[in-house]
């Protein structure tokens, strides 16, 4: 709401400032239902407050699906494509049948919706290389995000249809 920076109020700035973590908080109580990718933050401990932590969404979601230790992955879900995943799912209602594991495919195929930066693909590149060799994985994206979009996607009056120009 402010065109040039000499119109800029305390007021003005204070509600953008507002706005971006009400938009903050809005994502975060988005993923408050699941189990596992619920937070970026991990505050460390009362004693060690200096090692609190940022894991990345994306980070904690390639690394759940090359993770071979765990077999059923909480909140990540599998949708069956063939008849014998099919048969799987029917009869693991009767038997203790594994579901198939998304890190099982040599194809992983992520695709952000709102955008991914450079610095992520390249993470889930390093990431797949280190944890799953031998996976090829295509990262696929609404948008190509620049810092510089990234922010004005924070001061976006639309999330739907930003007025960014990105």
């Amino acid at each position: 709401g402010c065109d040039s920076s000499l119109n800029l109020t305390s007021q003005k700035a204070a509600d953008a400032v507002d706005g971006i973590f009400r938009s903050l908080r809005d994502i975060a109580r988005v993923r408050m239902h699941m189990k596992q990718f619920h937070s970026i933050h991990n505050p460390g401990s009362n004693t060690h407050q200096a090692s609190a932590s940022y894991k990345p969404l994306l980070k904690q979601v390639v690394e759940e699906v090359c993770n071979p230790d765990r077999p059923d992955p909480v909140d990540i879900e599998h949708i069956s494509s063939g008849l014998t995943d099919l048969l799987k799912t029917g009869f693991s209602m009767f038997m203790k049948v594994n579901r198939p594991h998304p890190g099982d495919h040599p194809l992983l195929i992520i695709f952000m919706v709102g955008g991914v930066s450079v610095s992520e693909v390249k993470m889930v590149k390093d990431l797949v290389a280190t944890r799953k060799p031998g996976t090829q994985v295509i990262v696929l994206s609404s948008v190509l995000l620049t810092p510089h979009s990234a922010v004005e996607l924070l001061f976006a009056s639309d999330r739907l249809q930003p007025d960014a120009r990105i």
